[in-house]
């Protein structure tokens, strides 16, 4: 697997010209992409920079710092990864939103003025919302059974993971979001250790658990928790993949109820993607796992592949992947690295949509095949039309939080994808522009509108409208 590198060099230089040319020079001769440039010090003979360098293979880091080493002008003092420098220390903290500066301040947010509002609570259970951390939080759950693509790493391995997906809640949704990394692995204890938590919080976000038993935890929360329940990778995901595939297929002029899909991957991305593109109308889906195309010709025992094939592939194709692609209009990969390649989507339909979402390497390489498809998409950001879940989640659970939802539906999820497809306006859509960026502004509010809209109409909503300031 080629892992990239963003690494600080830091480099004692003999102060004359040329010298730093011929850094930056061999820098890129080993497919390093310069950053920012700092000078730490400097004095008439020489001089101490700190180098920001970005590289697509780390394994050319150690050639390139031999490299500089050998020119006599350059001398290498230190490297560092600048993601292990980000992480130092962790990436979130707990703040206070009320200060204690006196007597006072003390009495009204601890004893004795907190006992009034405990009892409040205890009263009326809705309360907590309005005057608890509730309103606005968040559990990230994961037992670390499927490290994003790395697999089962344990709980204490995720927790890095889980700090990042909290920052992103906060950043973009302005939620607050704790980690909380189960060191169990059974879904019968996960469920019970969720359901302990779960009354200081006001949704759960189900993250890197390791499919089936995702989906077995995700039903049997939704039923036994009154509040939302959402696993990531599952829903997050499809509700992207589909606000992408909506503005895509404008672009090839076709419809969603007309095209033949085909979906590589059946874990929890897989299966959510497939249930989301049914209820908006898709018609022709055929899921392929390990062992190909997934139908009822096939002995399943696995529940959710038993649902795929009693709900997707209406020919009963059967097949490997390369076979069952033949003439498809669009494929969506969340399965493996390098499965096809460009003679398998020259063997699609003309101006096939490819979304190759298998991160950091693709199904099939994007360089192989954008002259040949309609319309490209990656799971990464160094590409056009990046499928990322941070379009979704923030303003899923704002918009969920914003009305004291229930539960995640399909309505609220599918208002989600239609919201985000529709940020991209018309002038602006085009083959590599089908899904707005991560960090355009309006994301978030849109998606939360949508969501809160949808969680109204379908009955999920119980937002005091009126909260009594004063209780007696």
């Amino acid at each position: 697997m080629v892992m990239p590198a963003n690494v600080l060099i830091q480099l004692k230089l003999e102060n004359k010209p040329g010298t730093l040319a011929k850094i930056l020079t061999a820098i890129g001769e080993y497919g390093g992409n310069v950053g920012s440039i700092d000078l730490v010090s400097a004095s008439p003979g020489y001089m101490v920079r700190d180098i920001m360098v970005g590289m697509h293979e780390s394994q050319q880091l150690m050639p390139l710092l031999e490299k500089l080493n050998s020119f006599p002008e350059a001398k290498v003092l230190h490297v560092a990864d600048r993601v292990f420098l980000a992480h130092r220390g962790g990436k979130i903290q707990v703040t206070p939103k009320r200060q204690i500066l006196n007597r006072e301040d003390l009495s009204l947010v601890y004893t004795p003025g907190v006992a009034r509002v405990s009892q409040a609570i205890a009263k009326n259970p809705e309360y907590a919302y309005d005057l608890t951390m509730k309103g606005n939080s968040v559990a990230i759950v994961t037992d670390g059974s499927a490290v994003l693509g790395l697999g089962n790493l344990g709980a204490r391995a995720a927790l890095p993971v889980m700090e990042g997906k909290a920052v992103l809640f906060k950043q973009f949704g302005n939620v607050d979001a704790i980690p909380v990394c189960l060191d169990v692995h059974e879904p019968g204890d996960i469920i019970a250790a969720v359901i302990a938590i779960a009354p200081q919080f006001g949704g759960i976000n189900l993250e890197d658990i390791a499919a089936p038993k995702c989906f077995d935890i995700e039903e049997r929360l939704t039923g036994l928790l009154d509040i939302p329940v959402f696993h990531d990778d599952q829903h997050g995901t499809a509700i992207v993949v589909l606000a992408g595939l909506l503005n895509a297929l404008k672009i090839v002029n076709k419809k969603i109820s007309d095209v033949e899909i085909v979906l590589s991957g059946a874990g929890a991305a897989g299966v959510a993607i497939a249930k989301i593109l049914l209820d908006a109308g898709a018609r022709n889906i055929v899921v392929c796992d390990r062992q190909g195309a997934i139908s009822l010709a096939r002995n399943l025992s696995v529940p959710s592949k038993r649902w795929l094939a009693e709900h997707t592939n209406p020919q009963n194709k059967n097949g490997s992947l390369k076979e069952v692609i033949k003439g498809a209009d669009v494929l969506i990969g969340v399965s493996g690295p390098g499965l096809l390649h460009r003679e398998d989507i020259l063997g699609m339909a003309p101006r096939p949509v490819v979304f190759a979402l298998a991160n950091p390497v693709p199904e099939v390489e994007p360089e192989e095949v954008y002259d040949v498809a309609g319309v490209l998409a990656t799971g990464r950001s160094d590409y056009p039309n990046q499928i990322n879940n941070v379009l979704a989640f923030p303003g899923v659970f704002r918009g969920a939080l914003d009305c004291h939802a229930r539960a995640i539906n399909g309505e609220m999820a599918l208002a989600a994808a239609h919201a985000l497809a529709g940020i991209v306006r018309p002038g602006e859509l085009s083959a590599d522009n089908i899904i707005p960026a991560v960090f355009n502004r309006d994301v978030t509010p849109k998606v939360a509108r949508a969501v809160k809209e949808a969680a109204i109409k379908s009955g999920l909503s119980r937002r005091i409208n009126h909260f009594k300031e004063s209780i007696k």
